[in-house]
């Protein structure tokens, strides 16, 4: 039954299927709507059923051709797989997806270094907190995650430990010689934390005051106030590096109190993927960036 039904055949009906359309399909293919039309009826006709169901000018798939579908589909997903991870041929594209604060706060800042060392990459970064599921072959090639990945068959690198520690703008460091000295100004509150205010004090001997004052809940919005010297905010100095190396903030008790360290973010990627040459260019340079060293993902 394969030798009646060509490649060729396949791949405009694998097209056509995941697109749910003979434009799309024919755009794609570099064909004519007609061409594509006329390869899914031979092959209908090969295989002695209705692939797909046609309503005026929309179309979807049958029910067989639902159940082809869920060989074809894969089938051609490998192959393009296989065929990106050998070719050195044009752009290398890299699709990822990042935490917002992170991607904000220190990747975007120093993507021109990666471009510049891997030109051939391509970068298509996207961010938030619907962290990429990796259902789909053409959605990401790997995600950084705060936190730890929910999903099971991913590769998982941790991307080193973050120092948390109290930071705020210059003018108010003079007033902030010991934590206690906290309880008089304004703590400035990120909601979607693993370190907040509560278990800062907790580490050193006190009581968290009641929450008042901004609350947000991302690190790059509560970094931006504590710019502009609206209050005090409990931060990662990996996330406010920037910021801390060009004054705008200061530590103020960093070497007068106890900040907290742990493993805040973590890149994960398909073990299928593991070989994809963008991603293993990227990871070997986020790797260097964060001074650490690469010794594979379990």
């Amino acid at each position: 039954m394969l030798s009646k039904v060509p490649v060729a055949q396949l791949r405009v009906f694998e097209a056509a299927g995941r697109r749910n359309s003979l434009q799309a399909a024919a755009a794609e293919l570099h064909l004519t709507p007609s061409a594509v039309s006329h390869a899914i009826r031979k092959m209908e006709q090969a295989l002695g059923v209705v692939l797909f169901e046609r309503n005026g000018r929309s179309l979807s798939l049958s029910a067989e051709g639902e159940a082809l579908m869920r060989h074809v589909g894969p089938a051609f997903a490998e192959l393009r797989r296989g065929i990106e991870l050998v070719s050195t041929r044009g752009p290398q594209l890299l699709r990822l997806h990042s935490a917002p604060s992170f991607a904000t706060q220190w990747l975007t800042p120093r993507l021109a270094r990666f471009l510049a060392e891997c030109p051939e990459v391509e970068v298509r970064l996207a961010a938030g907190t619907d962290y990429a599921q990796f259902s789909t072959d053409d959605e990401y090639d790997a995600d950084i995650i705060y936190g730890l990945p929910r999903h099971a068959g991913l590769s998982v690198l941790p991307l080193g430990e973050e120092t948390v520690t109290p930071l705020c703008a210059p003018q108010f460091a003079r007033s902030i010689k010991s934590p206690v000295d906290l309880l008089d100004h304004t703590l400035i509150q990120s909601d979607n934390k693993q370190v907040r205010w509560p278990d800062w004090f907790a580490r050193n001997g006190l009581a968290a005051p009641p929450p008042r004052g901004f609350r947000f809940d991302r690190s790059f919005l509560a970094i931006a106030v504590a710019v502009d010297g609206l209050g005090v905010t409990l931060e990662s100095t990996l996330l406010a590096e920037r910021e801390i190396a060009d004054g705008r903030l200061v530590a103020p008790l960093a070497d007068r109190s106890e900040s907290i360290r742990y493993v805040g973010h973590h890149l994960a990627f398909p073990k299928c993927l593991h070989q994809r040459r963008s991603l293993r260019l990227f990871t070997g340079w986020l790797m260097r960036e964060l001074k650490l060293q690469h010794s594979g993902a379990g």
